[in-house]
């Protein structure tokens, strides 16, 4: 018979296998254990507004479900939302035991769930694979106790940290390997975010390439004068996700020309008072965004780490140098790799990958 850390660790894979389509849920495995150890009942959240993981694996159980222990990495939930309260459906199965890796960090949950289950008598454990099952959902833990997206900023940087020949010119940094590994996490997150600067130096388009995305893939452009002109070559992959300027009120009423010819093109404007990313990010997360990756620019970067909204870094590192005349990025005045948390780095090709994290799990 295995430990509850390794049923655990089995509804923790199980979980994973939601990666890129459950937001703005989390991901959950589940487990259904009878007292001799045989597992008859497993399941995971596929996509949001779809069956919770705690139903797929109790249904996958059938009547062997009563007597046994469940093994959830998330709290049951206790609420009506597009499906119903996990929670009772435990209790009616006949479980009898329920281990979690930790609460749910949603106001309508938050330990009712668990409230529940005691009251029904059922034993519950809280605790087993909670590190790794916050470090799971970063992104949705960051939502619900921040009210903002999960931030990660993203930068493909040479030996010498530059990011580009000269400013406002288009430059290929890193490989084929990285291009790959970057549109991969593309197909995961919820938005791109970038600085009208970056648009209007390489035109992106701003898409998840050669890979399999689930869901709309949102773009963001922080564009507080709007600078970004209607015929931006984003605009015609509107099938791929929505595009929205966050901008302000004095600049819309000041180009309303501009702002016009925006919207027909297809922009969704979201006007920040302050212009501050602090309110923006807030607003984002209002939208029920749960996590976006800024790819640039610089100033863009530099302003959400100085405002404290970056959770974590990832860094595509290029195995030559460009020079001194060349657009640098971040100097470790501003930003240190080594107080990160987490630190990874991974060989892509010729380059190196390297990933932190910004706050510790605890």
């Amino acid at each position: 018979m295995l430990s509850d850390s390794e049923y655990m660790n089995r509804a923790l894979d199980l979980a994973e296998r939601g990666r890129g389509s459950t937001s703005p849920n989390p991901m959950v495995g589940a487990v259904v254990v009878r007292d001799d150890g045989t597992i008859v009942g497993q399941g995971y959240h596929e996509r949001a507004g779809g069956p919770h993981a705690e139903v797929r694996a109790l249904d996958e159980a059938g009547d062997l479900a009563r007597g046994a222990s469940l093994y959830c990495t998330l709290e049951p939930c206790a609420h009506v939302g597009r499906t119903g309260p996990c929670a009772e459906r435990v209790a009616d199965a006949g479980i009898t035991r329920v281990v979690a890796a930790t609460v749910d960090a949603d106001e309508r949950v938050s330990g009712r769930g668990f409230d529940f289950l005691r009251q029904r008598n059922i034993v519950v454990s809280i605790g087993t694979g909670r590190a790794r099952a916050l470090r799971l959902n970063r992104a949705y833990f960051t939502l619900k106790t921040k009210r903002r997206p999960f931030v990660v900023m993203k930068a493909a940087t040479t030996l010498d940290n530059r990011i580009a020949e000269a400013a406002g010119k288009r430059t290929r940094i890193t490989s084929d390997d990285s291009f790959r590994h970057a549109h991969t996490v593309r197909a995961e997150i919820d938005a791109i975010g970038v600085g009208s600067g970056t648009v209007l130096a390489d035109d992106p388009l701003l898409t998840a390439r050669e890979v399999h995305r689930r869901r709309p893939l949102t773009r963001v452009l922080f564009d507080r004068r709007l600078r970004i002109s209607p015929s931006a070559r984003l605009f015609s992959t509107l099938d791929a996700g929505p595009v929205i300027i966050v901008t302000t009120p004095e600049s819309i009423e000041r180009e309303r020309g501009r702002a016009r010819e925006l919207q027909q093109a297809g922009a969704e404007f979201e006007p920040i008072g302050s212009g501050g990313l602090p309110d923006a990010f807030h607003r984002l997360g209002d939208r029920q965004m749960m996590s976006i990756v800024l790819e640039g620019g610089v100033a863009l970067h530099a302003a959400a780490w100085k405002a404290g909204v970056v959770d974590a870094v990832h860094l595509y590192i290029a195995p030559h140098t460009l020079g001194g005349d060349g657009l640098s990025w971040l100097d470790t005045d501003t930003i240190s790799i080594a107080s990160l948390e987490d630190r990874c780095v991974t060989p892509l090709g010729p380059d190196v990958f390297m990933e932190g994290y910004v706050h510790r799990i605890d």
